[in-house]
């Protein structure tokens, strides 16, 4: 609708150029896509499979296939932007672990939860953020509240909350390696996905809108930081 349209159009003007998201195939990942296209932006998103490729190309963005937890998959990333200047780049990219720390996680657990959700960003992070520098832009990682250390509250979905802290540290390190960059890892709201269930409070099209906002109101300032998606900074990791 026209006004969906003018909601989606808000606050991009503030950094032109090509968005990228990593993990884009459905929840959050593909919203964003969806908003940034109707926004009239140029994107390029990946997705791991025929299909995901196949409804990003039905929005109007370059789609590209990527596999995160695959080390060879990701190694192709730079190749395949050629060069691009990004003025804003999202890793999506996540998977949920539900059991508490009364259940071990098995090796492929392990494994699968901590490629995707962190090896998948540290092996992107020195492909990308170069491209990201050269237009001064901005670097947002999906995490999750569920990371911070200084709030946690109960075991549930330990796994998942390992590897968020993890990835909260992978952003806050390469900060420093980037200084023409903003990184920042960002908690999308507790929102109504796959892993954040129907009860969320938070709908993905509200989500993604607010994050959207927050993505172009990032400064220098924001470097190495942990937002809220409404640009809220926690207070502790």
């Amino acid at each position: 609708s026209l006004n969906a349209l003018e909601k989606y159009s808000m606050s991009d003007t503030t950094f032109p150029g090509t968005v990228l998201v990593i993990g884009a195939s459905r929840g959050i990942g593909l919203e964003l896509v969806r908003q940034y296209r109707a926004a009239g932006r140029s994107v390029i998103a990946t997705a791991r499979n025929d299909a995901g490729l196949a409804q990003l190309q039905v929005l109007g963005a370059t789609a590209l296939r990527l596999d995160v937890a695959d080390p060879s998959s990701v190694s192709t990333l730079a190749a395949q932007l050629l060069g691009e200047k990004l003025a804003l780049a999202l890793y999506v990219a996540g998977v949920m672990a539900r059991a508490d720390a009364t259940t071990p996680p098995t090796q492929q657990e392990f494994d699968h939860v901590m490629r995707t959700n962190v090896l998948g960003a540290m092996q992107v992070i020195p492909q990308v953020a170069p491209m990201v520098e050269a237009s001064g832009g901005a670097f947002a990682f999906i995490s999750s509240r569920m990371g911070s250390i200084g709030e946690v509250a109960a075991s549930n979905a330990w796994l998942y909350r390992v590897s968020k802290a993890a990835l909260n540290m992978a952003v806050a390190s390469a900060q420093h390696s980037y200084p023409k960059a903003t990184l920042v890892a960002m908690h999308p709201g507790w929102v109504q996905t796959d892993m954040g269930g129907s009860s969320a409070p938070l709908s993905i099209e509200d989500s993604v809108t607010s994050l959207r906002k927050t993505f172009a109101s990032l400064t220098p300032q924001h470097k190495g930081a942990f937002l809220d998606h409404d640009g809220r900074p926690f207070p502790s990791w």
